[in-house]
């Protein structure tokens, strides 16, 4: 998994909030594509992989039939890892590969979970801390424990101090966030804040910065270019930041809602891999 942030433990590594240079983005290698994935599997004998991994095989064929019949509205699915072998456990990661969004979340407990996407967009691997009996397969649009992190470690309440000396519009754009944020409920449309039209100086965003505070999720895309997206310490509130090749942000917002979209699997990404899984599962182990 992409693990190049894991050195992070809950409060002793606070995740930076609002990053502005290339090594806020180095979250490990970058994702091959589905067919640098699977490749290893075509030198394989399927019978001897179905006979030697049955736990694997059963297992990849109840992620087919979950990814199937779920929408990105639906409850996730999960699938543990703690009966499967070594080998079968290989033989998992080998399938899922690594796809386009990894990331970390912050636990109460001062833990870790590591996230990553694999390359079948919808069905995730999820790891909490550095224990094996805790990673697990899930299928849905996001890990249900980004979502409950984005809920349980966050605060309602955006304080609004006196703004420093030289601060020119920081003001009425934290009162914006705030009002925004405490209206929010599920089902309504985000509504984003774009800094790279806004005119606001350095002191303004360092006030925003210590104002909003740092988060328990960080999650990087590779799908769209490189963006990343970042909880901040207010419920409901992410910032989400685009990156050009040379890794300068070239697109700098700041997202009032619920995960942003950039980050969730959509209704017609659960019916494509469906089809892509069972096609593997009937290709190498049948």
């Amino acid at each position: 998994m992409r693990t190049g942030l894991s050195s992070a433990e809950g409060a002793e590594h606070p995740m930076s909030v609002f990053p502005t240079g290339a090594e806020s983005l180095e979250a490990g290698r970058s994702a091959p594509m589905a067919a640098a994935a699977l490749a290893k599997l075509a030198c394989l004998d399927g019978v001897e992989l179905a006979r030697n991994c049955p736990n694997a095989i059963t297992l990849l064929s109840n992620v087919a039939a979950a990814v199937a019949g779920l929408d990105s509205a639906a409850q996730t699915k999960l699938f543990g890892l703690q009966t499967l072998s070594d080998l079968e456990r290989k033989l998992i990661a080998d399938v899922l590969g690594t796809g386009e969004i990894a990331g970390l979340v912050a636990l109460p407990d001062r833990s870790v979970a590591q996230i990553e996407e694999s390359v079948l967009t919808g069905i995730w691997r999820v790891c909490i801390g550095r224990d094996p009996a805790h990673e697990y397969i899930e299928v849905g649009a996001i890990p249900q424990i980004v979502r409950r992190a984005a809920t349980d470690l966050t605060s309602t309440d955006l304080a609004i101090n006196a703004a420093p000396e030289g601060a020119m519009n920081v003001l009425p754009v934290l009162a914006e966030i705030r009002e925004r944020a405490l209206a929010w409920r599920p089902g309504i449309r985000p509504h984003i804040i774009n800094f790279t039209l806004l005119p606001m100086n350095p002191v303004d965003h360092a006030f925003l910065q210590q104002s909003v505070g740092n988060g328990p999720i960080q999650l990087t895309s590779r799908g769209y270019g490189s963006c990343r997206v970042q909880a901040t310490g207010i419920r409901n509130v992410w910032s989400v930041q685009f990156f050009n090749s040379m890794d300068s942000i070239i697109l700098d917002t700041l997202e009032v809602g619920g995960v942003p979209t950039v980050a969730l699997a959509a209704d017609e990404d659960f019916e494509d891999s469906a089809e892509r899984m069972q096609e593997i599962i009937e290709a190498y182990f049948k």
